[in-house]
């Protein structure tokens, strides 16, 4: 343990800049000498990211920081964890928050935060990641988790190749921040919030309690293992104030060009869907399904282990080999499909029937893995070929 005291930091992400600037605001009033250290990228294409170091009174000092390799968000990495060790070094104060960009996802701060290092100084040994905080409206949360609009229309892009949508950056941020400050809003939107993220702490702006919720402390492998496709628990069943949380589950493999023509009308059913899945003609590949506003993307996150020898399971983490193990299949081992679809009124019976249709039949089932090599490769346009 390092003899000297660390200075707490706390990460707030939001793309509701409202919101996350009076959540940043309550921070500094409730904390003793508090700082706030954000970089602002509107200008990240002119090659500038300006960076901004304020406290409870207004703006401390500003800079200008140079793009490295024309990238915002590398010039951020670089940037912040030497500012954060020279105001822990300072001793004068008593909390730091990042607020971070508008389009941000607060999980590579906090990876920098936890690991990083600056010219032999551990960032651990100065630091202390006390929480992540995402703000949100959530009289806005499902109109922005409905539509396709990307960052970059909306200049919360941060970096000039970020392609991703709001409704993308949206859902991340919430899903993975352990604090959610929230404005007061309707049901609706609060029951979204609550099925995004049911285990995150969830506290009203203006009342005084999100500094206490902020600093409750932060797991950063946990926070790593949650949004993991391969490892993490999905959302259960619920349906409340007319939204609704559907799981589906099925162990036999689905048909690659039957599933395929069902993305159209799969992805937009939902607000948000996400868990992973497997194709009769990838039976090694764990695939991994990620859909807000209506986009999708289909990644690769590794094998199943069913298809490993006993000898590698112990490259993986004893949480995936439990959770292998104790959800065996006698014919399809650990390979199994989990999908989960949140919605506003979520057509349930609809989604199931459609998924259903998707998988093998008894008759594609008896081909056997040898068999299921020749179906379409209906996903060479996400994925990598077939091997």
């Amino acid at each position: 343990m390092p003899e000297h005291l660390r200075l707490p930091v706390v990460v707030v992400a939001g793309l509701h800049r409202a919101e996350r600037r009076r959540a940043v605001q309550e921070l500094l009033d409730g904390s003793v000498n508090g700082v706030v250290l954000h970089h602002d990228l509107r200008d990240a294409s002119r090659r500038t990211v300006r960076r901004e170091l304020r406290d409870a009174s207004g703006t401390i000092a500003t800079a200008d920081v140079p793009l490295s390799n024309d990238c915002a968000c590398c010039a951020l990495r670089e940037d912040l964890l030497p500012e954060l060790l020279r105001l822990a070094e300072d001793g004068q104060h008593g909390l730091a928050v990042v607020e971070l960009w508008g389009g941000s996802d607060p999980h590579p701060a906090a990876e920098v935060l936890a690991g990083g290092e600056v010219d032999g100084r551990a960032a651990e040994e100065f630091l202390e990641l006390a929480g992540t905080v995402v703000a949100v409206d959530p009289d806005r949360l499902l109109g922005e988790l409905s539509v396709p609009d990307d960052l970059a229309e909306h200049g919360e892009h941060t970096s000039p190749d970020d392609t991703r949508t709001r409704a993308e950056a949206l859902a991340h941020q919430i899903e993975y921040a352990t604090t959610i400050a929230v404005a007061r809003g309707g049901e609706t939107g609060l029951a979204m919030l609550r099925q995004l993220h049911p285990t995150a702490r969830r506290v009203l702006l203006g009342t005084g309690e999100l500094l206490r919720a902020a600093l409750g402390g932060f797991d950063v492998a946990a926070a790593r293992d949650r949004v993991n496709p391969a490892l993490a628990l999905l959302p259960q069943q619920a349906d409340d104030a007319g939204v609704a949380t559907m799981v589906w589950e099925r162990r036999r493999p689905l048909h690659p060009g039957r599933f395929h023509e069902a993305l159209e009308l799969l992805v937009p059913a939902a607000q948000r869907s996400r868990g992973r899945f497997w194709l009769a003609n990838r039976p090694g590949t764990m695939l991994a399904w990620d859909a807000a506003g209506a986009n999708l993307a289909v990644e690769e996150c590794g094998p199943w282990l069913a298809g490993l020898p006993d000898a590698a399971w112990e490259f993986y983490p004893p949480a995936r080999r439990a959770a292998a193990a104790l959800d065996w299949h006698p014919a399809h081992g650990d390979r199994v499909q989990q999908l989960v679809f949140i919605a506003e009124g979520l057509d349930v019976d609809g989604i199931t029937d459609l998924l259903d249709s998707c998988l093998l039949t008894d008759a594609e089932l008896m081909a056997g893995e040898r068999g299921w090599k020749d179906l379409p490769d209906a996903f060479e346009g996400l994925l990598e070929p077939v091997s």
